[in-house]
C-alpha cells in the first residue's frame, strides 16, 4: 500500500516550496504508478529561461526517463495547482490515468477555471480529476509568492 493522497500533495507541496525558495512560481508536482514515486518536480521556467519547463513537464520528462516508457498509463499525477492548457495536453498525450490537484487557478486553469478541454471535447483516452486536496495551503504559497512581489 502507497501513501495516502493527502501525504502524496504535501510531497507535491515540498516540491512547491523549492520552487519558492528559487524565485520560482511555487507549483510542485510528483508523478506515481503503483503507490510510488517515480518523478518529482517544479517549476523552473525562470532558472532554464524556458517557458516550457512547467512542474508537469518537468515530472513527465523524468517519469518517461525513469521508465524508458513514452506512455505514462496507470500513472497518477499530483499537481499543488490545476493545470494549464500546455501540460494539460501533455498529461493527456502521455495517457495518465488520474490528475490530482490542489487549487484552482483562476488565470490559466483548464480543468473548468478558464475552460476544460477534457469535457468540451472527446478525446480518445479519458483522464480521472481529483481537485481541491490541500486546496488551502496550494493556494497560501501562490498568494504568500505572489504578495511579495508586489
Amino acid at each position: 500500500m502507497g501513501l495516502s493522497d493527502e501525504s502524496l500533495m504535501k510531497l507535491a507541496l515540498l516540491e512547491a516550496s523549492k520552487a519558492y525558495d528559487s524565485d520560482e512560481v511555487p507549483i510542485g508536482c510528483l508523478i506515481v504508478r503503483d503507490g510510488k514515486v517515480i518523478a518529482k518536480a517544479h517549476n523552473l521556467r525562470e532558472g532554464k529561461n524556458n517557458v516550457l519547463a512547467h512542474a508537469e513537464i518537468v515530472a513527465i520528462n523524468r517519469a518517461c526517463k525513469k521508465l524508458n516508457e513514452k506512455f505514462l498509463e496507470n500513472c497518477i499525477i499530483y499537481v499543488t495547482i490545476e493545470p494549464c492548457l500546455m501540460c494539460l495536453g501533455a498529461i493527456l498525450q502521455a495517457r495518465m490515468k488520474k490528475i490530482v490537484y490542489g487549487a484552482k487557478e483562476p488565470k490559466f486553469g483548464c480543468l473548468g477555471s478558464v475552460g476544460n478541454p477534457l469535457s468540451d471535447y472527446k478525446f480518445n483516452h479519458q483522464i480521472e480529476i481529483q481537485g481541491g486536496l490541500l486546496e488551502k495551503e496550494c493556494s497560501q504559497l501562490m498568494k504568500d509568492f505572489f504578495k511579495g512581489k508586489r
